[in-house]
């Protein structure tokens, strides 16, 4: 049965990137419509808007979303697109794995883990002001809640027991944040009495990102709060070769939304020496999502064969390769 997507091609070399996806998807023999549509920096410039209202009209409309980066200012100017699409489509589960790539050399071996972050709440809330008279401190409020702690926590607990993990361990800090960390962590520990063969594990937020980079091997699934899963999700990244080595899902009730979670990288924007893997590892589970369950394993296994090959990476994986002779050895092994 076809489905439609709804395809952002972002900012910087979002473009590039997004076309080396496409062509990668369709070598898999998938029946997918390409629905283009505009966001961020872009769309901004051409629309007056970085979130179109027909944008969001189109994902409604679409099964889900494939979606290159988008930039977001430091500091000044306006909030995150990638958050309000997130906000806007209560896609409350960030679905980040990390697992070692054969033929991408790392200190680790052997990584396999997947942090499951609650991405609408928390310090992401945009619950924040200055305090008057003269703007000299700020705040803002990080919301925690009992029914967003249960649903990314059940969540957590489904996605192992159909991955064939055995083990959840919670990344908290409720040692300090007594609330609002606590809440998370008391209603993590009551959602595991339904997951009896799953075991529930919690670590003090500091502590678990100094276990992460000495025995990465002992996480399985992570489950935590939002900034806390925005932190650890890229340093789980760091222990596979790099943002651009994992893909992203974005899930909520009734949509779907996955992306490279790098940067733009303006600097290499256009230069047609972009690394597509991220984004192509986010269609790999755009099409499990999907049903296609088959062409998924298919652009896995082919991506993965190239990577192993070492002969047509780009040159921030050691190699001399194009983004356009990356796709094409992509494409040649999905065919095989």
């Amino acid at each position: 049965m076809s489905k439609r997507v709804a395809l952002i091609r972002g900012d910087g070399i979002g473009p590039e990137i997004a076309a080396a996806t496409v062509r990668a998807v369709d070598a898999t023999g998938a029946d997918i419509e390409w629905a283009e549509a505009q966001a961020g920096a872009g769309a901004f410039v051409s629309l007056g808007e970085l979130v179109p209202e027909s944008t969001l009209e189109l994902i409604e409309a679409c099964d889900c979303a494939l979606k290159g980066p988008l930039m977001t200012p430091v500091g000044k100017g306006y909030r995150s697109p990638n958050v309000a699409l997130r906000q806007h489509f209560d896609l409350y589960a960030n679905v980040r794995p990390a697992r070692s790539v054969e033929g991408v050399k790392t200190r680790f071996d052997g990584v396999n883990l997947v942090v499951i972050r609650e991405n609408t709440e928390g310090l992401y809330s945009g619950v924040e002001h200055w305090i008057p008279p003269n703007r000299s401190a700020a705040e803002a409020v990080a919301v925690v809640t009992r029914f967003g702690s249960e649903r990314i926590c059940r969540f957590a607990f489904e996605h192992a027991r159909r991955e064939g993990f055995d083990k959840v361990t919670v990344f908290h800090k409720a040692n300090i944040l007594k609330m609002t960390s606590g809440l998370f962590l008391e209603v993590a520990r009551e959602v595991a009495a339904d997951y009896s063969e799953i075991e529930l594990d919690d670590l003090i937020i500091d502590n678990a990102c100094m276990q992460m980079v000495t025995r990465p091997e002992q996480f399985q699934v992570i489950v935590t709060t939002n900034l806390f899963g925005d932190i650890v999700s890229d340093l789980a990244a760091g222990l596979i070769g790099g943002l651009g080595m994992t893909g992203s899902a974005n899930l909520g009730a009734s949509n779907g939304m996955f992306e490279a979670v790098h940067g733009t990288a303006p600097d290499i924007a256009g230069k047609g020496i972009a690394n597509p893997t991220a984004l192509m590892f986010s269609a790999c589970m755009m099409l499990s999502y999907l049903g296609f369950d088959a062409e998924s394993r298919r652009l896995r296994a082919g991506l993965l064969s190239v990577l192993a090959a070492g002969e047509s990476v780009t040159g921030d994986l050691g190699g001399t390769a194009s983004t356009r002779d990356f796709t094409d050895a992509v494409v040649a092994a999905v065919a095989e």
